[in-house]
C-alpha cells in the first residue's frame, strides 16, 4: 500500500473525496479555488489547506509535483522528517 492509500483510510469519505479532488487538481495544475500557500524559509514546498487537513507538496525544477504528505494539522505537520 502507497503511502496516499494509506493516508486516505484515516478521513472520512467526505474528506476522501475533497483530498482526491485536490490531488488531481494539483496533477493539472488547476489550482483555482485552492487555498494554497508556500512554505515559509522554501520556494519549492506548499501546503493545500481544507480545515484541519493540509497535502503538502514540492515543485522541483522540471514543475514536477511530488506529494510529501497527507494529514490532519498536528503540532509536527510542517516539521521536516515527521
Amino acid at each position: 500500500m502507497d503511502k496516499i492509500s494509506k493516508a486516505l483510510k484515516k478521513f472520512t469519505p467526505k474528506e476522501r473525496i475533497w483530498v482526491k479532488f485536490v490531488l488531481g487538481n494539483i496533477q493539472s495544475n488547476n489550482f483555482q479555488g485552492l487555498d494554497i500557500k508556500k512554505l515559509k524559509g522554501r520556494n519549492d514546498i506548499f501546503r493545500v489547506r481544507k480545515g484541519d487537513i493540509r497535502v503538502i507538496y514540492k515543485v522541483d525544477s522540471q514543475k514536477k509535483i511530488h506529494i510529501l504528505t497527507i494529514g490532519r494539522r498536528k503540532e509536527n505537520t510542517y516539521k521536516k522528517g515527521t
